[in-house]
């Protein structure tokens, strides 16, 4: 995946939006969540403090950096005599 972004979405004059910022944060997985939060990051970066779209992409942010750290949960516990799986999280 690239941190490029759209064009279109960076023109002067274009104005971002919330389902902008949903369209690249909507599937992020793990292994891509910093690329896609440093396309939100560009993004948001023009907008103004009080902008609903930057609130809601600083939000974003966040919620992705803690996902690049913690990896995602899925699955169910272990089965009787099979050992879970590690965890893709760094110990703190």
């Amino acid at each position: 995946m690239s941190e490029a972004e759209r064009p279109d979405r960076r023109a002067q004059g274009t104005a971002v939006s919330i389902d902008d910022i949903r369209e690249l944060t909507g599937a992020a997985t793990p292994h891509f969540a910093q690329q896609v939060r440093n396309r939100v990051a560009k993004l948001i970066a023009p907008l103004p403090a009080d902008s609903t779209a930057r609130r809601f992409g600083e939000a974003e942010i966040v919620r992705l950096t803690e996902l690049a750290r913690s990896g995602e949960v899925r699955g169910t516990a272990a089965q009787d005599g099979m050992p879970g799986m590690p965890s893709t999280a760094i110990p703190r």
